[in-house]
């Protein structure tokens, strides 16, 4: 693979057909990137999960030197397990105008098309590095990110910028809501279903978290300030499975609630995970003990990924868009790894990559070939001022 030059079509095309599911390791794309890099002399760092199964990955192209910019991916995909594809998910295949695969809007592609102008890169007299930043299990709550961001924060001079390249069509998007996901697990007493008085059903108290869950929802919803740049503009919760129960006569004896929210910045992050789990220890939990002694409540906290706030980003949105050529800034509700690296780093940040966010966890994701030429164009002013500077 020595000097190996592709187009960014071709390096796309390589980058999925790796499946990298969130449950499924990572390394091989990481190692197929570490020695595309090395072949054109470009050593890059490994940041590896805490069982070695997959790892994040960071490199410098230029000089080693402060001012440089960021341009940061994950490497995780979502399944397509159930999805109606009609094509292979796993093979980049063109029709009118659309680049198909998993992958290719959320979000090789931005990385596809950075990696395929390395040999541009490296001929080039930089005067600011370049630094990759691939990571991993963005899609199950960032878990990578935070690692790779501490290590960078400490082995790469302060750069001048970070661009997280999420697609949003080539806008720049400065702020946007943060996630906590948690696990709560009602654990009741099992009794045949004709003696409910003998037992406790876990599913039924889980109904009642859910319920609770709703009433605070239209809560904040009630208190949304009018002028929010978000929509939905309040904090929202969502439950995303249910799982419990053996038999349709027996109470259940468990049940597990996977839930979260998406917060708003400047909210501290944790306060709706706290208020849930003192009404679920203080009111929920005392009604299910009084039924039977056994019954428990535990909630464990699967993930948690920072809002990522608009204050201090205004370097990193004036470059952007000039290398955008967007005029557009705005916010999304989605998140990112925006969040992770600017407070990590405490280097102004930005959202903006190519495709539509509507085309992520699709099934036929894909993302406009003028999309990845918007994105060819970015790189290429993006170059231009690496050698200025």
């Amino acid at each position: 693979m020595a000097g190996e030059t592709v187009d960014s079509v071709e390096m796309l095309r390589r980058l999925v057909a790796f499946d990298t599911t969130s449950r499924n390791s990572n390394l091989a794309l990481i190692e197929y990137v570490r020695e595309y890099l090395g072949g054109h002399g470009v050593s890059s760092k490994l940041v590896p999960s805490e069982d070695g199964k997959k790892a994040n990955l960071f490199a410098t192209v230029g000089p080693d030197v402060e001012g440089g910019v960021v341009l940061s991916g994950h490497t995780d995909v979502v399944p397509v397990d159930g999805q109606p594809w009609d094509t292979d998910p796993w093979t980049l295949t063109l029709r009118d105008g659309k680049y198909h695969g998993r992958g290719t809007c959320d979000m090789k592609a931005f990385y596809a098309i950075a990696l395929a102008r390395l040999p541009e890169f490296r001929k080039a007299k930089l005067r600011r590095p370049i630094h990759f930043a691939l990571s991993y299990d963005e899609e199950v709550g960032c878990v990578g990110a935070h690692a790779l961001a501490a290590r960078m924060a400490v082995e790469v001079p302060r750069p001048r910028a970070i661009i997280i390249g999420e697609p949003t069509m080539m806008t720049v998007v400065h702020a946007h809501k943060g996630a906590q996901i948690y696990v709560t697990r009602f654990t009741g007493f099992e009794a045949h279903s004709s003696m409910t008085h003998l037992g406790v059903s876990a599913i039924h108290f889980a109904g009642e978290f859910v319920h609770w869950l709703n009433r605070v929802q239209d809560e904040l919803d009630a208190k949304a300030p009018r002028d929010s740049e978000f929509m939905p503009a309040a904090a929202t919760f969502n439950v995303g499975t249910i799982v419990g129960g053996t038999a349709g006569n027996i109470l259940a004896r468990e049940c597990e609630v996977l839930w979260g929210y998406r917060e708003l910045p400047g909210r501290p992050i944790d306060e709706l995970g706290e208020r849930a789990q003192k009404w679920l220890r203080e009111e929920l939990l005392p009604k299910m003990k009084a039924k039977h002694p056994a019954a428990a409540i535990d909630t464990v906290l699967r993930s948690s990924t920072p809002a990522f706030s608009p204050e201090g980003n205004d370097e990193a949105k004036a470059l952007a868009g000039s290398w955008s050529g967007s005029n557009t800034v705005g916010s999304v509700v989605y998140g990112t790894e925006a969040g992770i690296f600017k407070k990590t780093l405490g280097v102004p940040t930005v959202v903006c990559g190519p495709g539509d966010i509507a085309q992520a966890h699709q099934p036929n994701e894909y993302i406009l070939a003028s999309q990845i030429e918007a994105c060819e164009g970015f790189m290429s002013r993006m170059l231009e001022w690496a050698c200025r500077e």
